[in-house]
Order: structure tokens, then sequence, then C-alpha cells
């Protein structure tokens, strides 16, 4: 991670983005892995991933919702056929210049399918009962020896980005005990990081995951999760409901994101990362069994990415499919490699960005504006809300004028501002502007549906 901003940097130093979605080894990108069916295709996927400016997927070592995808069976037993399944897929990361951002449980369907699970009592694995996944010792001990596996065999690859600890980490998982989180938190997180360091002389990123409602019904999680001292960075999944999880139209729900991002970025403070590691139309899929038209959809996935990435957020976001198949859209893939042309327009290795939704201002009354900054760099993203369609995407406000952005923190000198494009991913503009150090004014090109505007002093 960069030393002060809260972002990512290699090894080299260099600015590094999670852009990037959920996958799954049982879904059809993937799913060829398993027997060494077609591990082309496999490299063929990732390699398209590449080209469409992924640097990141998020997996988890094993998905259950069917019989035959297991990383242990029995309990404290590892499946040869799955080990080497992840023994290819990292050779694979690593060949094409991908990286995983690593769950060691899929602890949704380990929920639900609880009493097949080998680590379930009546299957003699070592736990009793469901809610006690948090607190049972002989649990624990079965979850750090699936993690010392993980990491003695996969922890020293160039393709691991960080561990997500613990999936959606929830009271129920501690016997709707909202206060046996960060005590599990506190030693799975130490052990493991003291684990790597004998080994390796270094330790992984880390984090935990959170379903974001619980962070409402059960604010004292927002420690924890968001600011706990031994995790590297902070990981919400943005499910709001009746926005987020069953989108009406492609505005609302990205401005549910932008404030739920707000809120994330300022409870992890100003050095600490930030990201949505799930998101999608979760309701509208798995309850109400639709999958959102392409066209719609797409336009749902940018917003959302931008409204993510403009709130100081890491990247923008990480989608999980909600879809049949289960896949994101060639349109999504267009929209990362969009996201992914406009980030060197900002140096994020320095970028110490606090939220700037609520203080800044456009001139166009149609128009919403996100936005971070600090003080001598800002990044907007504008998006009208005078232009739903009947079917909830935007239409193309023709008429729309010149405006002006106002952006407060920027210290007196000369700046460079680009419009941006978000769904051609091309520059629009490239102005240069002069701040006295106060509220800064700034021209912006119409805004016909939406555009993102990047701030940058001039050398």
């Amino acid at each position: 991670m960069a030393s002060d901003a809260p972002y990512f940097i290699t090894d080299d130093g260099l600015p590094w983005t999670p852009i990037g979605h959920n996958d799954a080894i049982t879904w059809p990108d993937l799913s060829p892995l398993f027997r060494r069916g077609d591990m082309a295709a496999v490299e063929r996927h990732l390699l398209g991933l590449r080209f469409h400016g992924v640097t990141c997927i998020r997996l988890m070592l094993e998905y259950c919702h069917g019989e035959h995808r297991y990383l242990e069976r029995p309990a404290g037993h590892f499946v040869p056929n799955m080990v080497r399944l992840w023994d290819d897929l990292f050779d694979l990361l690593e060949r094409v210049g991908l990286r995983v951002l690593l769950t060691p449980f899929d602890t949704f369907f380990m929920w639900i399918r609880w009493q097949r699970h080998p680590y379930s009592r009546a299957n003699k694995g070592p736990c009793a009962s469901r809610d006690t996944w948090l607190t049972c010792p002989d649990t624990r001990r079965a979850i750090k020896n699936r993690l010392a596996f993980a990491s003695d065999r996969w922890g020293g690859s160039p393709a691991l980005f960080a561990w997500d600890l613990w999936n959606e980490i929830h009271p129920a998982h501690g016997g709707n005990d909202p206060t046996t989180v960060a005590p599990f938190i506190d030693d799975l997180s130490s052990w493991l990081r003291a684990h790597e360091c004998e080994r390796r002389g270094y330790a992984n990123l880390q984090t935990v995951s959170i379903f974001g409602p619980e962070l409402i019904r059960h604010p004292s999680l927002v420690d924890p999760i968001f600011r706990h001292p031994t995790l590297d960075f902070a990981n919400t999944h943005l499910y709001e409901h009746g926005t987020i999880d069953d989108p009406r139209d492609t505005v609302a729900p990205a401005l549910a994101a932008a404030r739920l991002m707000r809120a994330a970025v300022i409870a992890s403070g100003s050095s600490r990362p930030a990201f949505d590691s799930e998101h999608g139309p979760i309701h509208s899929f798995k309850d109400r069994k639709r999958t959102l038209p392409s066209a719609f959809d797409d336009e749902y996935f940018r917003h959302i990415q931008w409204a993510h990435l403009a709130s100081g957020g890491a990247g923008g976001g990480m989608r999980w499919p909600n879809r049949h198949p289960h896949v994101l859209t060639p349109g999504m893939r267009e929209a990362q490699r969009a996201l992914a042309k406009f980030l060197p327009q900002i140096d994020w290795s320095t970028f110490c960005r606090r939220n700037l939704t609520d203080e800044l201002r456009c001139e166009d009354p149609g128009v919403a504006v996100v936005g971070c900054g600090d003080d001598a760099q800002a990044v907007a993203w504008l998006v009208r809300t005078d232009a739903v369609s009947s079917d909830g995407t935007l239409r193309p406000r023709g008429n729309a004028a010149s405006t002006t952005l106002t952006i407060p923190g920027l210290a007196k000198g000369r700046y460079t501002i680009v419009t941006y494009d978000t769904r051609g991913g091309k520059v629009l503009s490239r102005d240069c502007v002069a701040s006295d150090g106060g509220a800064c004014v700034v021209p912006i090109s119409p805004v016909h549906r939406d555009l993102a505007v990047a701030v940058r002093a001039t050398a």
C-alpha cells in the first residue's frame, strides 16, 4: 500500500488499482479448470480480462453450492483435484499478470447447505452448529489449518493481492452476538500475519468483508470492519435494499453507492484504502428471478463504478454478476476498460483524498456530483438526474450547455482539468485553471448523460 495515501502501490512503487469483479470456480469462465477440462479457454478468458483493464478478481477457495468443489473432504484432508485446480489457476494468473483477492470460505452456501459441509459435526467435522463458526475452538483450529495450507502453498505467489479472511462476517456466525466479531478478527488476523512472517519474512495484505446492511443493524461493527488495527484495508458489500439490490433506474443505485462509499471512506480514515468487493442486483436476480436487460445493466454497472471511484474508493468496486449466465456482459468489460484508461490522470500514490460530495457544486441544476480530493488533486463524477427515460436508463440531454464545477480545498496554483467520456473511454477536453487557494471554479463540458473529471496540479 502507499505509505500515506489510501490507495495501493506495487513493490516497485507504482500505483495499482483493483479493477475487477467476483468470479467462481464453478461459473462458466473458470469451470473448465476442474480436472483440467480446457485450460486454454481459461487462459483466453484471463487474457481478455487483462485487455479490458481488469487487474484483480475476487474468488473463494471453495464455492459449495454443489457437492464437488469442497477444498477439504473430510475436514483436514485437502482434495487433490481442488489443490491442482488452484495450482493451475495461480500459474495462469501469474502468466497473464492478474491478481486475486482470496477468501477461504463461501459462507453463503456454507450456511445454507451446512448439513452437507465437511466442517459440520454431522459429517464428522469440527463444528456442531453454524452459529458457532466464530466461537468454536475446534472450528477455529480448522480455519487456521486451511489458511496455513493456502498460505504455505500460494501465499508467496505474486498473483495473490490479499486475503479476505472471512466472507461477509455476520453476528449470526457467532450466536447473533456482534461482540464475537472483533475477537475472531483479532485472533485470525494476528495468527496469519505471524505465520506468514515466520515463513517468508512478510505478510500478505488482509481485510474482512461484510454485508453492508449489517453495519446499519449493528453499528458496533463499523470499528472492527473499517478500523481494525491488524487489517490493512476496509471492505464492504454494497447491497442497499430497493436501490442497488433491485434497481428501477440506473441513477438512484449509483447515488446510493456514492452515499454508502462516502460513509465507508470517512469511517476508514484518511490513510486506509476502502472499497466494495461485492455489489449487484441480488434481489432482482435471486429472489425475483429476473436478469436485467443488458443495456440497462451495462449502464447500471458503469454508473456504480464511477460513483465508487469518485467517492474515494479504490477502483470501481467488484460486481457479483447476478446474471444468467453468471458472467459480466461485454458492455461491462468495456466499462472496466474505460475506467482503467482514466486512472493515469491522477497520481494515486500521493492522493490523500477526502470525500467532497457534500461540498461540490455544479452550475447545472439537473446534475448530481460525486467527488473527492486533497489540496493538489480531485476526482468528480457528474450525472444527470433529470433525464431518466421510461426504461430507467439515461436519455442524452442534447441541449445541455457547458457548465462549471466548484471544488473546495485546492491549494493556490495552476491545475490541469480533464473531462472524460465514461461511455466511450476518451478525453473530452483538457484545460488549465488557476486556484487562489479558495473554492476553485472549473469549466466543464456539457453533461449530456454523465462524465468524469480529473483535476491535478500542474508541475
